[in-house]
């Protein structure tokens, strides 16, 4: 049986730490028992975060600006974090972006932007944190993905590729760390609707033909956007505490893997008139 991880006493990097899941999971981790080294590009979210957990517990926190799409400010962070906390032995790499528009809606500057981030911002950061890691008597590494890194609609083209490649690295380098038998676990994590900021920050196409404001997006994102940040959080602790290799978060992503599993061609024109009555209504 695998033995529970011990959140009391580890310490953990976060990126992405400013809002969303990040945040959630910077809160709950510290309610755990965790130290925390916390990155984003958002300064302002990053001090409310560290704020507020000072405020509800006694644990050692550092926050750093970094843009995980730069290979030089994730090494940055990596060094910072530790020699802040040599006993880190968690790795979350959850920072992410979206874009709106089909394929031929927006530019190739635009695809490398978010390739950057979503998925050379895991494959960098799990690089840079590694080596350490793998000196821990027990580490976990996260790697957020989404259900649309198993799923692929319409109008995602950028977004699944960097989701579906984090999927691959992720399994692959689980698959190499087991058979070394390294004390470093993975897990890869596909959350469905989440209710974050992600949509409303998303850059539109620089082609993009029909633009809705950032209000409708926000409002039709919102009737699919079913699970709260901080459930999302409780599931993904809840994955390393039990060494999960795959999790799933809220019922939309269950739904839509079971159909892909079950017609894994044709999964697309059965889903499409779900989401199109969902975001109707």
């Amino acid at each position: 049986m695998t033995q529970k991880f011990n959140f009391q006493g580890s310490a953990a990097a976060v990126t992405g730490a400013a809002s969303g899941i990040g945040r959630a999971l910077a809160l709950q981790l510290a309610a755990l028992g965790c130290d925390l080294a916390l990155a984003d590009i958002d300064d302002a979210g990053l001090d409310s975060v560290a704020k507020e957990i000072g405020a509800l517990h006694s644990r050692r926190i550092t926050t750093q600006r970094v843009d995980v799409g730069d290979a030089g400010q994730i090494e940055a962070f990596a060094q910072a974090a530790l020699a802040s906390f040599p006993n880190l032995n968690i790795l979350i790499n959850n920072a992410g972006v979206a874009l709106r528009g089909d394929f031929d809606e927006y530019d190739q500057a635009q695809m490398e932007w978010l390739m950057g981030i979503n998925f050379w911002g895991v494959v960098r950061g799990t690089r840079a944190f590694l080596p350490h890691l793998k000196q821990r008597p027990v580490a976990h590494i996260v790697n957020i993905s989404s259900i649309f890194g198993i799923v692929a609609p319409a109008g995602q083209s950028a977004y699944c590729a960097a989701k579906f490649a984090v999927r691959g690295f992720s399994e692959s380098l689980r698959h190499e760390l087991a058979m070394a038998k390294s004390p470093v676990r993975l897990t890869v994590v596909h959350p469905g609707g989440i209710a974050t900021n992600i949509a409303l920050r998303a850059p539109a196409g620089n082609h993009l033909r029909n633009a809705m404001s950032s209000e409708e997006v926000g409002a039709r994102f919102a009737k699919m956007a079913r699970t709260s940040a901080q459930t999302a959080a409780q599931r993904i602790i809840r994955g390393i505490e039990r060494n999960e290799p795959r999790v799933l978060i809220g019922a939309d992503a269950k739904l839509m893997e079971v159909v892909q599993r079950l017609r894994p061609v044709t999964y697309w024109a059965l889903l499409m008139g779900a989401f199109r009555r969902l975001a109707e209504d």
